[in-house]
């Protein structure tokens, strides 16, 4: 007769003092957060680190610059390729990381750690720059760069894909702002790859994109504060037209008027001060007609979103619209010969000179803008 199915016995087995080891090891890891709140989110994919190394492009006797490299998942593909790299870390718990990553290695003494901001620290020379760049100071960092004695040869930066997407916007785009025209006019821009959020640890938040900025050589022959300046005013309002971005905003005629007596004051050129009654301002009748037609234009244009920067209008603009806003639709007020004067002068500048009174500065060109601020300055008019 066959045997009656045996119930099946308990089975001890001795664990083995290794059997918990891999468990043991992540817990360990998960012991070591990252802080989100700094930007950190280490690039684990090595197939991307390998690319980012390749489109630089790096000889053997290049000094490149890494921020913020986490790790070291990075800098490890850098210094296969570079002579030496010079990274800046903020967290000294990364620093402490990354240093017993290459300690005892041949790679120990190409490798120079400064801790502390990059954005605050007096960095030396280096030739190229290769950056998983911490998202909170992308545009700092841009600006920096470009900004340096003697900028690097090229720059691979990894930002996140709408920052990214904004530096290489052309006009028209729904992303150019004066973000894209300021980095625009200092460096060449060109897109290389996007980089999914799965290739971060931890995944961030949002898509990455990787840009190379080749910064122009020689550089552009123009004040950076007075470029910047003028562009402030154009984008303050980018889906205005230039006359009602200008004249039809008294902070920003008041800005240029002071701004205009100022550079009398050092040429040593006399300003009237007479002041006549019952004149009309002209700017509260711009700001209630010409600006509402304008508005009222916009919003039948469809498909371009305002991303620029909350910082895009300069504070003392924003405190001058709050002062004034129990005071519009007053359309008469004492008015000097100085105030005509620069309001005829932007005029003239915006439609004689330039011809771009009725254009928008979301449809402008740098060599619209270049145009526009040398035909202020032929008038006297600075903005630095």
């Amino acid at each position: 007769m066959p045997k009656s199915a045996g119930k099946k016995r308990n089975v001890v087995i001795q664990s083995s003092p290794y059997a918990n080891a891999a468990t043991k090891t992540k817990a360990a890891n998960n012991i070591f957060k990252m802080n989100t709140d700094l930007g950190q989110h280490v690039l684990k994919n090595p197939a991307i680190a390998t690319a980012l190394v390749e489109k630089a492009n790096l000889h053997q006797s290049d000094t490149v610059l890494e921020v913020g490299p986490g790790s070291g998942n990075l800098t490890v593909k850098i210094l296969e390729k570079a002579k030496r790299v010079i990274a800046v870390e903020l967290d000294v718990r990364m620093a402490a990381e990354l240093t017993k990553r290459v300690q005892g290695t041949p790679s120990q003494k190409r490798l120079e750690l400064m801790i502390g901001d990059v954005i605050k620290t007096d960095l030396p020379y280096f030739d190229v720059c290769i950056s998983n760049t911490p998202y909170q100071i992308s545009s700092p960092l841009v600006f920096k760069l470009l900004s340096l004695p003697r900028p690097p040869r090229t720059c691979i930066l990894t930002f996140q894909r709408e920052f990214a997407s904004r530096l290489f916007a052309l006009p028209g785009s729904p992303l150019y702002s004066r973000l894209s025209v300021n980095a625009q006019m200092w460096a060449t821009i060109t897109h290389i790859m996007k980089i999914g959020r799965n290739n971060f640890r931890p995944p961030p938040q949002v898509e990455s994109s990787v840009v190379r900025l080749v910064p122009k050589n020689p550089r552009p022959g123009v004040s950076f504060e007075e470029w910047d300046g003028m562009l402030r005013v154009c984008f303050g309002r980018k889906n205005r037209t230039l006359r009602a971005g200008w004249l039809g905003v008294r902070s920003v005629m008041e800005m240029v008027e002071a701004n205009w007596r100022g550079w009398c004051a050092l040429n040593g050129i006399a300003v009237e001060e007479e002041e006549k009654e019952g004149v009309e301002d002209g700017i509260g009748a711009m700001e209630n007609t010409v600006n509402m037609e304008d508005e009222d234009r916009e919003e039948e244009w469809d498909g371009i979103m305002d991303v620029d920067e909350e910082d895009e209008l300069p504070d003392f603009f924003k405190e001058e619209q709050e002062r004034e806003k129990p005071q519009r639709g007053k359309s008469r007020k004492k008015k000097g010969k100085v105030a005509e004067l620069v309001r005829e002068k932007v005029r003239k500048v915006l439609e004689d000179d330039t011809k771009l009174a009725d254009r928008r500065a979301r449809n402008c060109d740098e060599g619209d803008f270049l145009r526009l601020l040398w035909a202020f300055n032929n008038e006297g008019i600075h903005f630095n």
